[in-house]
């Protein structure tokens, strides 16, 4: 099931910690379809940083993709 199904990303800036769980491979699609979203071309060094932070845990990733989203919706 793709993550986009059942979106767990806020679009809204963070005042707590993302609650909840979600296994490394959708926090893996969440990431890398976040970046395709804001148009960010990856390398391979790039690819292996990604996977890598998909095994960090929920909050940390659920942050990070937030932070990827509005960055790619607001850009300054």
């Amino acid at each position: 099931m793709p993550y986009r199904d059942n979106d767990p990303i806020s679009d809204a800036p963070l005042d707590n910690a993302p609650f909840g769980y979600s296994p490394e491979s959708l926090q893996r699609e969440a990431l890398y379809a976040e970046l395709d979203t804001a148009g960010v071309a990856l390398g391979t060094y790039d690819r292996r940083i990604v996977d890598w932070i998909a095994h960090w845990d929920y909050p940390t990733v659920a942050t990070i993709s937030s932070l990827i989203r509005r960055a790619a919706r607001n850009p300054h």
